[in-house]
C-alpha cells in the first residue's frame, strides 16, 4: 500500500501519470545507474584505459544482472547513497572484469548523470503534452475568435473580449513554455564525470577526452566544467515546471470561476459520475481544474526547495543535494498530471455561448461606457465626455435602466455621436471588442511559424 499520493492506489493517477512514474520508479532509476556505469566502461575502453573485453563484460552484466533489491536497500541505508552498494553487485556480476567497474568515477557522477537521463525522458513527455495542449488551445481560439464575452478585472466586468482571445492568451503562455523547454535542454542535458573533487585527478591528462566520450555514449552534452555544486541546471528545470503548472493553475482558476452556477459560461467535459457529490445529485464539480490548481501550488513549494538546494558548501554538499531527490520526481509527476488534466478538460470543454452573451448584458450597457466616452471625446474633450458618461452611469445604476436609455436623453452625447442610433450602437458590447480577433490571428500565426514542421 502507498503512503503518499504519488504511490497511492487511490490517488496516484490524480497526482501523476503512469508514464511519468515509470521514468522515476526505483527500477528505472537503478537501470539508469547501470546504464551510466556501462557507458563509463565503454568510454574508458575507447580511451584504452580499460580493456575492450572488460567494457563488454561490464555492459553485459549491467544489462542482464539480477539485482538483490533487499541487499541494495540495506547497504544504501548504511552508506547513505545507492551507488557503492550497486557497484558491489555489478562488480560481482561482471566477474574478472569487475575490477574495472566505476573506474575513476565518484558517486555523484553516476547519480547526477542518471538524473539527467531521467530528466531528458521526462522533458520529452512534457514537450509532447505541451504541443498537444498548444494545438487544443489554438483550435479553440480559432473557433471562438469572435464569440463575445465579458472581460473581467478585479472580479468585476471591465470591457468585452472574445472567448477566443482568452484562449489565445493561454495559448501564448504554452508556446513560451515550449520555447523555454527547448532553450533549457542544452544547458541541462549534460553529463557529469569529474571524480571525487571534480578535477578528474583520478584519470589524469586524458580525463577530458574520456569525459567527452562518456557523454557521447549517452547522447549528452559535455560540460565545460564540473557542476557537482553548480546546481542551476536542475534548478532551472524545477522553475520551468513551476512556470508550466503556474500557467495551468491560472487556466484552472478561470475555468472554475466561469463554470460556477452564477457564471455558467463553461463546463468541464461530462463523464458519468465525475465531480459528483455524495449528497447533492445536481453537482458537477470541476475536478480536473481543481487538480491543476493543487499541482501548481505543490510544485511552487518544490521550486523553493530546489532554489534553496542550490546553496551547496564547497566542492561537495552536506545535504542540499538530497533535496533534489525529493523535489524533482514529485515536480515532474505533478506537472505531468496537470498537463493530462488540462488536455482532458480543454479538449472537451463545453462552452455555453448563450450564457456568455447573457452575462455580457448583465450591466445593461455599462460594460461599454468607455466606448461611448471615447467616441464622444473628439468633440467634447476626454474629460468632459468622461464626466457626462460617468453621471449617466450613476443614473442608470440608480434607476436600474440601460445606459443607452439614459444617454439618448443627453443632448451633448446625441450631438457628439451623431444621433440616438449611434448611441445604441456604441452601447452594444458586441461592437466594442477592440482588436481581440486580430490579436488571436497574430498569436496563432506566430505560433504556426515557430512550430512549423521542417
Amino acid at each position: 500500500m502507498g503512503t503518499t499520493v504519488f504511490d497511492s492506489i487511490l490517488f496516484r493517477d490524480m497526482f501523476g501519470t503512469g508514464e511519468m512514474r515509470a521514468i522515476f520508479s526505483d527500477d528505472a532509476l537503478i537501470r539508469r545507474y547501470l546504464e551510466v556505469e556501462a557507458a563509463l566502461a565503454r568510454a574508458q575502453s575507447r580511451c584504452r584505459l580499460i580493456p575492450r573485453e572488460a567494457a563488454e563484460a561490464i555492459g553485459h552484466a549491467a544489462d542482464t544482472m539480477r539485482i538483490d533489491h533487499d541487499r541494495l536497500r540495506r547497504e544504501t541505508e548504511t552508506v547513505g547513497y545507492p551507488i557503492l552498494p550497486l557497484v558491489h553487485q555489478l562488480t560481482e556480476a561482471a566477474g574478472e572484469a569487475g575490477r574495472y567497474v566505476h573506474w575513476g568515477a565518484t558517486t555523484q557522477d553516476i547519480m547526477d548523470t542518471a538524473s539527467v537521463l531521467q530528466i531528458r525522458a521526462a522533458l520529452g513527455i512534457l514537450r509532447r503534452d505541451l504541443g498537444e495542449l498548444r494545438a487544443i488551445l489554438a483550435a479553440g481560439a480559432r473557433k471562438y475568435r469572435d464569440t463575445p464575452m465579458a472581460g473581467r478585472t478585479h472580479l468585476q466586468q471591465a470591457l468585452p473580449i472574445t472567448f477566443g482571445y482568452k484562449l489565445a492568451v493561454w495559448h501564448s503562455s504554452v508556446v513560451r513554455h515550449i520555447e523555454r523547454l527547448e532553450q533549457a535542454s542544452p544547458r541541462v542535458l549534460v553529463g557529469q564525470l569529474s571524480g571525487a573533487a571534480g578535477t578528474l585527478a583520478s584519470i589524469g591528462d586524458g580525463g577530458l577526452e574520456m569525459q567527452r566520450l562518456f557523454c557521447e555514449e549517452l547522447g549528452l552534452g559535455q560540460p565545460t566544467i564540473t557542476w557537482h555544486v553548480a546546481r542551476d541546471g536542475f534548478a532551472e528545470v524545477a522553475v520551468l515546471l513551476g512556470l508550466i503548472t503556474g500557467t495551468l493553475g491560472k487556466i484552472a482558476t478561470d475555468i472554475m470561476v466561469m463554470s460556477s452556477t452564477e457564471f455558467g459560461e463553461v463546463s468541464e467535459p461530462f463523464v458519468p459520475g465525475r465531480g459528483a457529490s455524495s449528497t447533492m445529485p445536481q453537482k458537477r464539480n470541476p475536478v480536473a481544474s481543481e487538480l491543476m490548481l493543487a499541482a501548481a501550488k505543490a510544485v511552487r513549494q518544490q521550486v523553493a526547495a530546489m532554489l534553496d538546494g542550490m546553496i551547496h558548501d564547497f566542492e561537495r554538499a552536506t545535504g542540499p543535494w538530497h533535496l533534489e531527490w525529493l523535489a524533482l520526481p514529485e515536480s515532474f509527476l505533478l506537472t505531468a498530471a496537470s498537463l493530462a488534466n488540462a488536455g482532458f478538460m480543454l479538449g472537451g470543454l463545453v462552452v455555453h455561448e448563450d450564457r456568455m452573451r447573457h452575462n455580457l448584458h448583465l450591466s445593461h450597457g455599462l460594460i461599454v461606457a468607455e466606448a461611448v466616452m471615447m467616441a464622444a471625446a473628439p468633440q467634447l474633450g476626454r474629460q468632459r465626455a468622461h464626466d457626462i458618461v460617468y453621471d449617466a452611469c450613476r443614473v442608470a445604476i440608480d434607476r436600474g435602466s440601460g445606459l443607452a436609455d439614459v444617454l439618448v436623453a443627453v443632448p451633448e452625447i446625441i450631438g457628439a455621436l451623431g444621433g440616438t442610433e449611434m448611441i445604441r450602437h456604441r452601447c452594444d458590447p458586441a461592437n466594442y471588442l477592440g482588436l481581440s480577433g486580430a490579436m488571436v490571428d497574430r498569436a496563432l500565426e506566430a505560433s504556426a511559424d515557430k512550430h512549423a514542421a521542417p
